[in-house]
Parts: C-alpha cells; sequence; structure tokens
C-alpha cells in the first residue's frame, strides 16, 4: 500500500466500453454465472487500485505509454486474461488513478493505448463496483 488513505479510481468511458464486452462475450460463451464470477474477478482487480498505484502485482509500463502501468486481474484464486491499464491522475490531482482500458492479455497493448489524453468529459468518477453492475445488465 502507498499509504494510510484511499485512492480514487476513475474508469473513463473507454474503459466502461472494455468492460461491458468482455463481461458479453463471457456471457455469450459461459453463461450468466460465469459472467456474474469474471464481473467480480475484474471489479475485485480495480477495487485493488483503491491501495494505490503500485498494487502487488502492478507493472511499471513505459514501454507502452509515458506513466503508464498495468495490472492482471488474476487475484487469488480467481483467474483471468485481463489487464487494467491505468495512470496516476494528472499532477493537480492527488491520490487519483484514471483506468484507461481493460485488455486482453495477448493482444499488442501499443496498439490500443489510447492516442490522446480522454476527454474529461468521458471520465465517469464511478464507483469501481461498476463491472457488477455491468454484468447483471447483460
Amino acid at each position: 500500500m502507498t499509504g494510510d488513505r484511499t485512492w480514487r479510481v476513475r474508469v473513463t468511458a473507454t474503459a466502461e466500453n472494455d468492460i461491458r464486452n468482455i463481461l458479453q462475450w463471457t456471457y455469450e460463451r459461459f453463461g450468466d454465472v460465469q459472467a456474474q464470477i469474471y464481473g467480480e474477478t475484474l471489479t475485485r482487480a480495480i477495487q485493488a487500485l483503491t491501495e494505490g498505484p503500485y498494487v502487488t502485482g502492478s507493472r511499471q509500463r513505459d514501454d507502452i505509454g509515458e506513466g503508464l502501468l498495468t495490472l492482471h486481474v488474476a487475484r487469488g484464486r480467481r483467474k483471468g486474461r485481463h489487464l487494467v491499464l491505468y495512470r496516476i491522475g494528472d499532477k493537480g490531482t492527488s491520490r487519483m488513478i484514471e483506468v484507461l482500458r481493460l485488455l486482453h492479455d495477448s493482444m499488442d497493448l501499443v496498439r490500443h493505448v489510447p492516442a490522446k489524453e480522454p476527454d474529461r468529459d468521458a471520465i465517469h468518477d464511478n464507483d469501481v463496483r461498476i463491472t457488477l453492475r455491468l454484468a447483471r445488465n447483460l
């Protein structure tokens, strides 16, 4: 953990769309129960970021973009094949993490990194449990 206080986690609209697509794909191939389980797995990975950007399993990824980090969604016994792509928020914003994408670990990450700063209007200051809400709406 990087400090005594909890970090805020902001999920971009693009990352929300990634989550929706991941859970829809999971639902179509494996059914409702597995989509719920994987939704919880994604949620736990994103919630782990409330402890700070350098939680166990995080990796600095300047090779794909300056200031970018990844966190594999596999947590404990939970399996997963996706990475949370994120960065520490703007310099003026203390203790905030922006989740930019959720991408399959076999993807060429460089091709899927946002080319520019996300539009501030496109960022939703959502509760990190958004993945469960999305899973329930399938």
